[in-house]
């Protein structure tokens, strides 16, 4: 087993328009202060990268790598989270999801946009030494989740059909270049779970690109168990996002939330401790699966200040950070290989 690196952060809740979070080198110099050796850099924000720069040109990419390192932060992924979701947009969600995209982009305009900005991602990692893209899926059915209306026979196995054969070639590219597109199963995508997630990798021929970036929050929330997706999906899970919630239904809301803010769901986000994830078993379970990626801090809560969970982040995630071994417990009570003596206590000589 190999130890999982980090603590690392995802720099995208935290940008605002004032000092110090609306300049790289800044809010990188704010986290590594806190302890931070990593940072996942949202590819859509001008203010963290110039993407087409990053795809086109390893001089930029070796420019920028030198500038973190000079301030004590790695990269460890350039995110398509954005880009991913408007991918594939069902005409419900179009409006809503107009700030993820350049202004008057709309059916296949925006489709070729996302999927460029995804190759750029691929590209700019290539260059960056970087493996993993994180990403959402975008979707044609999340609007259907609920099976009322009834849903016409053969409806989902289409949406289905339809995202694969835009995911498709993407992740072609992406194995072409070394890297592959890391899932965040998440509500409003129509991969948010591991029954989609199967159906998606049926749609695809489980492409050995199609991973999982590994996030506990969104499924206590939709109360799915956390810890039995791990030892399900270990071997796929390349990114993992430690981020908190709860869960505390009452005579009022449940799931669903009641179409209530943040802080008046039953189910939502917490500063890391604050919630009700395990995160002992979590570190445990990834570690026993072999994952020796980052650890990255995604921070969204409905009490806590982010200057707060900030400060509060780093040292979480290092006190969970499983040093492995290479030895065993009890090596000291062992003895010699000896097949002799093996079979002589098996009574068979």
């Amino acid at each position: 087993m190999s130890s999982m690196k980090g603590p690392a952060v995802f720099l995208a809740q935290f940008l605002r328009d004032e000092p110090p979070f609306d300049d790289l080198h800044t809010i990188g110099r704010w986290f590594a202060d806190m302890g931070f050796l990593g940072a996942q850099i949202p590819s859509w924000d001008p203010r963290t990268i110039d993407l087409a720069q990053a795809a086109a040109s390893k001089n930029y990419c070796d420019d920028y790598l030198g500038c973190l390192a000079e301030i004590g932060l790695q990269p460890t992924d350039l995110a398509g989270y954005l880009q991913g979701q408007v991918l594939a947009v069902h005409p419900a969600y179009e409006v809503m999801f107009e700030a993820f995209h350049p202004p008057g982009l709309s059916g296949q305009e925006r489709t070729d946009w996302a999927s460029e900005q995804l190759r750029q991602c691929v590209l700019a990692s290539e260059q960056m030494g970087l493996t993993t893209v994180p990403v959402l899926s975008g979707g044609f059915a999340w609007h259907m989740v609920y099976p009322w209306p009834q849903r016409p026979a053969g409806i989902i196995e289409e949406a289905f059909k339809e995202l694969a054969a835009r995911w498709l070639p993407l992740l072609d590219f992406a194995q072409d270049h070394g890297c592959v597109f890391t899932y965040e199963l998440h509500p409003g995508s129509d991969l948010f779970d591991g029954a989609t997630y199967e159906m998606f990798l049926d749609q695809t021929g489980n492409h050995p690109a199609a991973c999982i970036n590994y996030d506990p929050s969104h499924f206590l929330l939709q109360q799915l168990d956390y810890l039995e997706f791990i030892r399900i999906y270990g071997e796929r899970i390349k990114g993992f996002h430690v981020k908190d919630a709860e869960f505390r239904p009452s005579g009022r809301v449940g799931v669903y939330g009641g179409y209530q803010p943040w802080s008046g769901r039953a189910s939502r986000f917490r500063s890391l401790g604050d919630g009700q994830v395990d995160f002992t078993q979590v570190f445990t379970l990834l570690t026993e699966a072999g994952y020796d990626g980052w650890a990255v801090m995604e921070w969204e809560c409905a009490v806590k200040s982010p200057e707060q969970g900030a400060r509060e982040g780093a040292p979480f995630i290092q006190k969970h950070i499983i040093e492995t071994s290479d030895v065993a417990f009890d090596d000291f009570a062992g003895g010699h290989a000896d097949m002799g003596a093996n079979r002589r206590m098996l009574g068979l000589e």
